[in-house]
């Protein structure tokens, strides 16, 4: 069923407050984010090798368990490592052929955080725990019934949302910005352990920002807050240049205190606070448009690691917000647009429940003359779901 209707709320940018957060490469729920789904892309390349589909498999049930360090200026050493723990189902075996689940597995998440991380060894600094396990007769059957598109594994709902409000805009590219290679380049102290939130107020931002420095680079504590200064004007340079505002601050770092030595300030040995002080877990992170963004409408399901062809908490999640964009950009007077995806368990994942879109039109416009566009953008992107599912399984599109 599609459905069209108007959207009864006010525009995010119309609302007096709005609160936007991005954790960044470097933070513990964005690493087990990332590295799960990097495992799922990887397995299901492998599916699609050896067997020419991908088989069942859901790798959503990650930990990042915090290690110990001990630092000083200058330097350090790990005392504990962290502890990797890479969970929930996969197919082990085809018709009497072992696939090397725990290699691939492994394989992947040294490979995202050697790309990833420039200061964690995942050799040395990691160890890595495998509890895969095969999944149901129940489950593992829905892809072995015939069809063109695999049944949904699960009941569950998706909202995806289009455009970005300015706010949204500003924290997603400052964290990008400060993870970015040229600014790596220029401030390598920088760790990639980011975390960037934003709130509106009317008219003016204000902006806090989370970023260790890394100790090998920071000499005493006058040193630590004297790049500590040059970092903050480098930000406030950047979002100078952001439009739409009649005020930005930034605020950096804001629990230092000079005077108490290395305790009051924010020094890691690797750029990432997993190594002592923060673990991660799978779906405590950004959302699958890169936020967490409290003023919108949020579904549950963490959409890092799931099944790319049969678990709508990855395909309708990243799909409806896929959707909302499509139909902002090529619908005229479209101002804010709303999609919302509900599967059945079992039902082809081409045929939800409902699909509908939420329509706040410009100022003048009525969502009834703009609702046969946008019922034609969502029948066309539910028809064409199963090339949308393979470019999930190959990682086209970000998850957080």
């Amino acid at each position: 069923m599609i459905v069209v209707e108007p959207y009864k709320g006010r525009s995010v940018r119309e609302q007096k407050i709005e609160i936007v957060e991005r954790k960044g490469t470097g933070h513990p729920d964005f690493i087990c984010d990332s590295v799960m789904d990097a495992i799922s892309v990887a397995l299901s390349q492998e599916y699609l090798k050896d067997f020419g589909a991908i088989l069942h498999h859901n790798i959503d049930k990650g930990l990042l368990a915090a290690g110990g360090v001990e630092k000083k200026y200058g330097g350090g050493r790990f005392v504990r490592p962290m502890e990797l723990t890479i969970g929930d189902r996969a197919t082990f075996k085809v018709s009497g052929r072992e696939i090397p689940v725990v290699e691939i597995a492994v394989d992947a998440a040294k490979r995202w955080i050697r790309e990833n991380l420039r200061f964690v060894d995942p050799e040395q600094h990691l160890t890595y725990r495998v509890v895969l396990a095969p999944g149901s007769d129940e489950l593992t059957d829905l892809f072995s019934r015939p069809g063109q598109v695999t049944g949904a594994n699960d009941t569950s709902a998706a909202v995806g949302y289009y455009p970005l409000s300015h706010t949204e805009t500003v924290v997603l590219k400052l964290e990008k910005y400060l993870n970015s290679e040229v600014f790596k380049k220029k401030y390598p102290e920088t760790g990639e352990d980011i975390k960037v939130m934003g709130l509106r107020q009317g008219n003016t931002l204000d902006v806090t920002v989370a970023m260790p420095l890394i100790s090998q680079y920071v000499e005493s504590e006058s040193d630590y807050f004297a790049r500590k200064g040059m970092i903050i004007k480098a930000m406030n340079d950047f979002l100078g240049e952001c439009t739409g505002f009649k005020k930005i601050g930034v605020h950096y770092n804001t629990l230092d205190e000079k005077g108490r030595g290395p305790a009051g300030i924010y020094l890691t040995l690797t750029g990432t606070s997993a190594e002592d002080a923060d673990s991660g877990q799978v779906g405590r992170g950004n959302r699958v448009n890169g936020l967490i963004s409290m003023n919108r409408p949020m579904g549950t399901e963490a959409a890092a690691g799931k099944n790319p062809v049969s678990h709508v908490g990855k395909i309708y999640n990243v799909l409806s917000h896929k959707i909302a964009r499509e139909i902002y950009e090529k619908v005229d007077g479209v101002k804010e647009v709303y999609v919302l995806l509900l599967s059945r368990i079992g039902t082809p994942i081409d045929l939800p429940q409902v699909a509908a879109a939420q329509i706040l039109p410009e100022k003048g416009r009525k969502t009834g003359e703009m609702a046969g566009q946008v019922e034609q953008i969502l029948g066309e992107a539910l028809a064409n779901i199963g090339v949308f599912c393979m470019e999930l399984g190959r990682g086209v599109y970000p998850v957080c």
